[in-house]
């Protein structure tokens, strides 16, 4: 009673339906469009150096082979350690190589910022898009923790938290390329992720079944600018002008045997030795921090 639409269909449904159809149209690969980033180029130049005051390193460590980057990402709905990384790799290669982000099925969908994702070669964070990518000899970069990880607690700033999701190991063994573990820390400084909101999402579950539309565990609750109290599922906030450090750290070798990627034993050896890399490396980078936001 009173739950669907005129047409007899639930709003939920007509709501996954939407994020479908936006994201199946983005599962090609592209590459960034050039004139997008000669017209950004100016702004992102004052972002990078004045604002995020970025300092990234280990380009050298890069193998030459199309490789597969794994990270964690952080500052809820805008992860600005993935977004300066991309802009780094951009500049470093000038073209040379491409290297595709992965994004939630949620921002890929959303109009304009699912757009303008698109343009800059952005993929969703699917198997397809991946496989797609590595084959036509492209580098890609994914985020295994997802929302859990871009939507942890402030106290878990430095945490490196993959989720527990082997999938990107058994995919670099189906692709044949190495893994590239990326370390960060700063991005969590841009907003201040008060509560993960695990209890909200599962009250909007309930509700309407969202959780699972969304494909989101967390419904977190933030402050920020200029929203001093928010729940983010879009984004909601302005970055804070956090100082974020990023290394690329030595790239990790899997097996060039297609069947092992069913080896649980094996895929989750190499998971642990990428999250361990991940931690150590962030560790580092967190000893240099003197105060949150200012670096």
């Amino acid at each position: 009673m009173g739950t669907e639409g005129a047409d007899g269909q639930r709003p939920g449904s007509v709501l996954a339906r939407l994020i479908r159809a936006r994201v199946d149209a983005a599962r090609e690969p592209r590459p960034p469009d050039p004139r997008l980033l000669r017209l950004q180029a100016p702004l992102y130049s004052v972002l990078r150096r004045f604002y995020f005051r970025l300092e990234i390193e280990g380009f050298d460590r890069v193998p030459d082979a199309p490789s597969l980057l794994v990270g964690v990402h952080s500052g809820g709905a805008l992860t600005m350690d993935a977004w300066t990384l991309l802009d780094a790799w951009n500049r470093h290669f000038q073209g040379r190589r491409i290297l595709h982000g992965t994004a939630h099925d949620v921002l890929m969908a959303a109009p304009g910022l699912g757009d303008y994702f698109r343009l800059l070669g952005v993929l969703p964070a699917s198997r397809e898009s991946v496989t797609k990518a590595l084959a036509a000899g492209d580098d890609v970069v994914v985020w295994p923790g997802g929302a859990k990880d871009a939507m942890r607690s402030w106290r878990r700033r430095d945490e490196a938290v993959l989720g527990g999701r082997t999938g990107f190991v058994r995919q670099a063994i189906r692709s044949g390329v190495p893994i590239v573990p990326v370390a960060t820390v700063g991005g969590h400084d841009t907003v201040f992720v008060l509560s993960e909101g695990k209890w909200l999402a599962d009250a909007m579950d309930h509700l309407g079944g969202l959780k699972s539309k969304l494909r989101g565990a967390n419904a977190p609750i933030v402050a920020g600018f200029p929203f001093p109290l928010a729940v983010e599922l879009l984004p909601t906030h302005l970055p804070l002008p956090a100082k974020i450090r990023t290394e690329l750290l030595d790239p990790v070798s899997v097996v060039d045997d297609p069947e092992r990627v069913g080896d649980d034993a094996y895929v989750q050896a190499v998971y642990e030795q990428v999250r361990s890399a991940i931690q150590g490396g962030m560790g580092r980078l967190a000893k240099r921090r003197r105060f949150p936001v200012f670096g």
